[in-house]
């Protein structure tokens, strides 16, 4: 018996609710006849983690680059900051070694002004009796260089005029020679006074009676600041 279907559409429903189910095995067949050239696809594959490659490359040095960038801004904030603090720091040390050069010039001149107030003292502490001075001089270095004068005893070679002890003259008379010995003697003790040597003694004439004229050099000294005692100046005003 032969059945004929009038309605066209009802096979054609039938056929759209089957499927088709593929094994893993066949489906690698069937892509393995569809493909038939293989180096076409290590070609594709090769090209496809290049691509992988340079996409993650360029990801990681974006991130580089903004990092880079980041310390880069924060580098020149630094540099500016710490280019202030250069600057000030130079005008600082330009000003501090100013100041250290206006100390050294008062430390100078604080130093040596009582030198001679010392050499005088000392002088007049030594002087024996019967005996008097006519001058008391400072002599020029050079001059006492010229002679042959013995160098001080804390002096080192090398050093300066400036920094040289000052030397200086004493011309007197005496009527006694042990006298003269004497105040050798007691110039030679004292703490500011050093290198005393007898420069002339001769015999002279004062109102008609003989009397031994002589002429010392000495040198002044440095003391130790163990033998020194300060004590405050009080000034008083009006």
């Amino acid at each position: 018996m032969i059945e004929i279907n009038l309605l066209p559409g009802a096979a054609r429903g039938k056929s759209k609710g089957r499927v088709v189910a593929l094994s893993p095995a066949q489906l690698a067949s069937t892509l393995r006849d569809r493909v038939k050239d293989r180096y076409l696809v290590v070609a594709i594959a090769a090209s496809v983690l290049a691509a992988g490659s340079v996409g993650a490359m360029h990801l990681g040095l974006t991130r580089q680059e903004g990092a880079l960038r980041a310390r880069e801004e924060k580098a020149l904030a630094d540099s500016t900051r710490f280019a202030g603090v250069l600057r000030a720091r130079l005008v600082a040390e330009a000003k501090r070694d100013s100041v250290r050069r206006q100390l050294d010039v008062i430390r100078a001149i604080d130093g040596g002004r009582f030198v001679w107030a010392h050499i005088m003292d000392e002088v007049s502490r030594a002087l024996p009796p019967y005996t008097w001075l006519k001058s008391l001089a400072a002599v020029d270095p050079l001059e006492a260089r010229g002679r042959g004068a013995p160098a001080p005893k804390d002096s080192v070679a090398g050093d300066s005029e400036e920094n040289e002890l000052p030397r200086f003259r004493i011309v007197g008379h005496t009527v006694d020679i042990q006298a003269l010995t004497r105040f050798m003697r007691l110039l030679e003790a004292s703490p500011f006074v050093q290198n005393v040597q007898l420069a002339r003694s001769q015999m002279a004439m004062v109102e008609g009676k003989e009397v031994t004229e002589f002429a010392l050099e000495a040198q002044y000294e440095q003391p130790d600041k163990s033998l020194l005692t300060l004590v405050p100046v009080a000034v008083s005003g009006r």
